[in-house]
């Protein structure tokens, strides 16, 4: 589904990685590791059509994708390791706003259900300034658990979450890659995926 070919990105005058090829199919998961500083978000965004490669191409499909393509954007949901929410709204209205400024708009009962999910019902109408940052990562993974997009990519998804929140991060991409869906995951920590879904990817 996702393929990259021959990528090379900088920042400022370091090279960060070149010569970079990856292949990402359907029901599989690339887990992207390396040190701070190596390039990993750096690859995400190319990757989600959000920063232009310094060489090389991105593939989505078959067909060959600019940054902002159209298509990335309908298909792609990318989660960043910042959690972009507001801290004045409640966990339900800043989860209700994530979706539906995705284009994706959750009726409130369906949004109710998300949260409810990743053990947020009783934090529902809380603002979020008063959430713990596992609680708002688990945020972050309650939006995952409403899209219908075919390509995940996760920026150190696994951060400040205790061992609950792997669990339901685990689960969730495992029904993700069930389903026919692919993702790219950057992260320190190793995930609790089946070994034939996975794929790893070391930048140094």
């Amino acid at each position: 589904m996702l393929e990259a070919l021959d990528l090379a990105a900088r920042r400022g005058s370091a090279q960060l990685f070149s010569r970079l090829d990856l292949r990402v199919e359907p029901e599989f998961a690339l887990v992207v590791t390396g040190a701070n500083g190596t390039g990993k978000t750096t690859l995400l965004r190319i990757l989600a059509g959000l920063s232009l490669p310094a060489e090389g191409r991105v593939r989505w499909r078959g067909n060959d994708m600019g940054p902002f393509a159209e298509a990335l954007r309908r298909d792609a949901v990318f989660c960043g390791h910042l959690t972009a929410l507001k801290d004045d709204l409640t966990a339900q209205e800043n989860l209700s706003a994530l979706v539906a400024l995705a284009g994706e708009p959750a009726a409130a009962a369906d949004v109710s259900d998300a949260l409810a999910n990743v053990s947020l019902r009783a934090q529902a109408g809380l603002p979020v300034r008063a959430l713990s940052q596992g609680q708002r990562r688990r945020l972050g993974l309650a939006r995952l658990a409403l899209t219908q997009r075919p390509l995940w990519l996760l920026d150190e998804p696994t951060t400040a979450l205790d061992a609950d929140g792997l669990a339901l991060l685990t689960r969730l991409l495992t029904g993700h890659l069930r389903r026919g869906g692919c993702a790219v995951v950057a992260t320190h920590q190793p995930l609790d995926l089946a070994a034939t879904n996975i794929r790893g990817l070391a930048l140094s």
